[in-house]
C-alpha cells in the first residue's frame, strides 16, 4: 500500500479528553515510590533530564521519506524502535535510550514526518498524516535498516502508531509497549460527541479546524506546544532548555501542515488518499493486538487509568502499568519505567 511495498494485511479512546480532569485528582506520592513494587529491578534508578544529547544522528531513506534518527546501543542488539507524539520529539527518550543501550539493545528513536530533520523527499507529495500512513512509515524504516522485527514502544502518536503495527503486522512487532492502551480510531467513531468536561480537553482539535487555527498555530508553534506540555503534565516542572531543545523539531517545513491535518483527519474533516483505504477499514474493524504488550496509564489517563477500558483488546500476553504523578510524556518525565517495560515485554516472549 506504500510506494515501496504492499501490505496484504493491513477509538483513539477518546480518553485523552478526560486529562483535565485528571489533573484535578489528588496526586499519590512520587511515581518512583509506586514503581518499585511493580518492575523488577535490572533497569538502574534513573533522572529524568540526566541527558540532553543523543550520541548518534543518522538519516535514511525510507518509503516517501528521509528519515532522521538517533540510535543508540550495539548494531547486533534487539531492535527496539521508540515514536514519539505531538508535540514531542525524539527527546522524549532521551534518558531511556542509553538504560536500554546498556542492557544491549539496539534503540531506534526516529522523528516522525514533520518533525525535527525528517523531510518529504517529493516536494509534491501530500502532506498526510492519517494513522495507516504514520504507521507505514515505521515499516519502511525498519525495511531501510534491515530490521525484520522489532520491539516497538510509543506515547501520544507513537503508541497509535505501535499499535496499528502490532495489530495489522504482528510479524514484525515482537513486543509492544504502549501508553494509554488501545489507540486504533476512525473519523467515525470521532463523530460522537462526548461530555463537556471531556470535550474540553480537545479544545486544540476545534482550534486546529479553523483557519484561524491554522494561522495561529503557525505564528506561535513554540508557546502553543509548551501550553500543551504543562496541560497534560501538570506536576512535571521542566525547564526552558528541555522544552527547546524538543521545540527545534517544529521548525520542521512540513510541521504545520502534518499537525493540522491529523486532527482534521480524525475528525472527518480532511481528507486521507484512497490508496490507504483498504489499510483503515482494517483498522476501523479495531482488531486485537496479540504480540506480548505491556500497556502503561499515567494521571493523563483520567477514569481510563486502569486499563479495563481497552483490556479485551490484547489477547497476548499482558501486563498493566500504573504511573501515579506522571503525566502524558511517560518516558521522559520516568524513563525507568518506562524502560523497564521494554525490558520486560521482552522477557515475556522467552
Amino acid at each position: 500500500m506504500s510506494e515501496k511495498h504492499s501490505y496484504d494485511r493491513g477509538h483513539f479512546l477518546r480518553n485523552a479528553g478526560l486529562t483535565f480532569a485528571a489533573a484535578q485528582l489528588a496526586m499519590i506520592g512520587p511515581a518512583s515510590a509506586q514503581i518499585s513494587k511493580i518492575v523488577a529491578a535490572n533497569v538502574p534508578p534513573a533522572k529524568p533530564g540526566t541527558h540532553t544529547s543523543f550520541d548518534s544522528l543518522k538519516q535514511i531513506d525510507a518509503g516517501l521519506l528521509n528519515i532522521g534518527y538517533a540510535e543508540a546501543g550495539p548494531a547486533d542488539g534487539t531492535p527496539v524502535i521508540l515514536l514519539h507524539g505531538w508535540p514531542y520529539d525524539i527527546h522524549s527518550y532521551v534518558d531511556v535510550a542509553p538504560l536500554l543501550a546498556a542492557q544491549g539493545y539496539r534503540v531506534i528513536v526516529p522523528y516522525l514526518r514533520g518533525y525535527g530533520s525528517t523531510r518529504f523527499l517529493s516536494k509534491d507529495t501530500f502532506r498526510n498524516a492519517q494513522q495507516s500512513v504514520v504507521a507505514l512509515d515505521v515499516l519502511n524504516l525498519m525495511d531501510a535498516l534491515k530490521i525484520k522485527k522489532a520491539i516497538i514502544g510509543g506515547f501520544d502518536w507513537g503508541s497509535r502508531t505501535a499499535d496499528i503495527v502490532a495489530a495489522l503486522w504482528p510479524n514484525r512487532c515482537a513486543g509492544l509497549v504502549s501508553v494509554s492502551g488501545y489507540l486504533l480510531t476512525t473519523p467515525a467513531a470521532q463523530q460522537a460527541p462526548l461530555p463537556p468536561k471531556a470535550e474540553l480537553g480537545w479544545w486544540y482539535q476545534y482550534y486546529f479546524s479553523t483557519e484561524r487555527g491554522v494561522r495561529g498555530y503557525a505564528e506561535y508553534t513554540h508557546d502553543f506546544n509548551k501550553q500543551i506540555w504543562e496541560i497534560v503534565s501538570p506536576t512535571w516542572h521542566f525547564d526552558d532548555a528541555t522544552y527547546d531543545r524538543t521545540a527545534a523539531a517544529f521548525k520542521n517545513p512540513d510541521h504545520v501542515a502534518i499537525a493540522i491535518h491529523d486532527y482534521r483527519w480524525r475528525l472527518g474533516l480532511a481528507k486521507g488518499e484512497a490508496k490507504y483505504d483498504g489499510i483503515e477499514q482494517q483498522i476501523a474493524q479495531l482488531p486485537v493486538i496479540g504480540v506480548p504488550t505491556i500497556t502503561i496509564a499515567s494521571d493523563f489517563d483520567g477514569p481510563n487509568k486502569s486499563g479495563t477500558a481497552y483490556r479485551n483488546k490484547f489477547t497476548g500476553k499482558y501486563a498493566h502499568r500504573v504511573l501515579n504523578g506522571i503525566g502524558h510524556n511517560v518516558p521522559q518525565e520516568d524513563p525507568q519505567a518506562f524502560a523497564q517495560a521494554v525490558v520486560d515485554v521482552d522477557g515475556f516472549t522467552s
